[in-house]
């Protein structure tokens, strides 16, 4: 483990090369350094399209003065009972 803190860099470059780093504690496998695999692929635009539900007036003007004053007059600690 004291090796792996002076020398991390070095197994960065290791892993990015493709390399197996084992990271060991007491003698023991602790961790496997991988390095990652960027995606060139942007994800698409409305991957979770209809699995959620919201109000038809989720951003009316009434709904919106609403949260408004909730937040504006509202109290600062609620009443606890």
């Amino acid at each position: 483990m004291h090796e792996a803190k002076s020398t991390l860099s070095k197994l960065v470059e290791m892993a990015e090369r493709g390399e197996e780093v084992v990271i060991c504690r007491a003698g023991k496998p602790a961790v496997r350094l991988v390095a990652e695999s960027p995606t060139d692929e942007p994800r698409p635009m409305g991957l979770a399209e209809g699995q959620f539900w919201y109000a038809d007036d989720w951003d009316s003007d009434e709904t919106n003065a609403e949260i408004a004053a909730l937040f504006e007059d509202g109290p600062i600690f609620p009443d606890e009972g």
